[in-house]
């Protein structure tokens, strides 16, 4: 293998991919990918030890994937695109040192920002554009011409989840305490979550929601239940549907309204919009009676992409 060896880490609350890949001076080409486990809000207890578990067990299944042995692959720039960290605050930088640390690298080789602007990078390297993420949390972001970005959403699943896998999931929670306490009908909905959850008592799903490994990743497993509920025809998990996929239509709204794009191109990511097709077509259908001049197109790469553009731009900063 020739060429300049970089690393591009996307790195959610459920999972983290790492990318590697060759710069050769004109361009990059993959030569080898891997999962592992989820990030936290670096504020949380263990969330240093979280984090560098994410980056080494992402990256030690990418080096495997390579089929080169580790001594002969050295990475010289490397970048991550992560849930909770904030652009310009000190999380970043504690990110960033996170990762020189876990890569053994100098730090002015490594870069950490939001997966937000990663997954922006990635869909829209030189153009103006929205990128929708709906994952186990939702974040909306957006570039105009003159290079101007607005956000929208991904407060923190405690403030600001509307739009992601764990408010279907909650919701559906939420509306399951309503069956088995008699304000509502009992239904199949109720059923299948709590069966989901090994739980068969109000007390046991209340007991269970607030254990400290249950999170937002907790309610978020429960979201294909709701989708799956909702396609059966069950009333109520449609309008959980329903208020979930406006409020990311709202934030799509907002973003093209603060850039003045009016005819914004949105591409959209993340394992709720990807996996739970129903929400995906109700989101689209929004969308196209809320902002009909809107265009979605397909991606020109995906985040850990936008972390190897930054990666790259890193390194090239380096050398001059």
């Amino acid at each position: 293998m020739s060429g300049v060896l970089l690393a591009g880490f996307d790195a959610g609350q459920t999972q983290t991919r790492c990318r590697l890949s060759l710069w050769d001076g004109k361009g990059l080409s993959t030569i080898g990918e891997g999962r592992g486990s989820g990030v936290c809000h670096l504020l949380t207890a263990d969330a240093e030890a979280r984090f560098e578990q994410a980056i080494l067990s992402s990256f030690s299944k990418a080096i495997a994937a390579t089929g080169s042995p580790p001594e002969n692959l050295k990475v010289m720039a490397a970048a991550i695109g992560a849930s909770g960290v904030e652009q310009g605050t000190s999380l970043q930088t504690q990110a960033q040192q996170l990762l020189a640390r876990a890569l053994n690298l100098p730090l002015d080789h490594c870069q950490a920002s939001g997966d937000e602007r990663t997954a922006l990078h990635g869909a829209f390297p030189n153009q103006a554009g929205i990128v929708l993420i709906s994952g186990t949390g939702m974040i909306c972001l957006g570039r105009n011409a003159r290079g101007s970005e607005h956000r929208c959403g991904g407060w923190g699943w405690l403030l600001d989840g509307q739009g992601s896998a764990f408010d279907l999931g909650q919701q559906g929670l939420q509306l399951s305490l309503r069956m088995a306490d008699g304000r509502l009908p009992d239904g199949a909905l109720r059923q299948r979550l709590w069966a989901s959850l090994h739980c068969s008592t109000a007390a046991e799903i209340k007991a269970l929601v607030v254990s400290a490994d249950f999170g937002s990743a907790g309610f978020a497993q429960l979201a294909p239940i709701v989708e799956a509920e909702a396609r059966s025809g069950d009333k109520q998990a449609n309008a959980i549907l329903d208020r979930s996929a406006m409020a990311l239509v709202e934030a799509v709204e907002a973003v093209a309204q603060a850039l003045d794009l009016e005819t914004p191109s949105i591409a959209g990511s993340g394992g709720a919009f990807d996996n739970l097709h129903g929400f995906r077509a109700r989101i689209i259908e929004l969308m196209q009676q809320r902002l009909p001049e809107a265009l979605w197109i397909k991606a020109h790469g995906d985040a850990c992409d936008g972390a190897l553009s930054l990666a790259l731009d890193q390194l090239k900063l380096r050398q001059h």
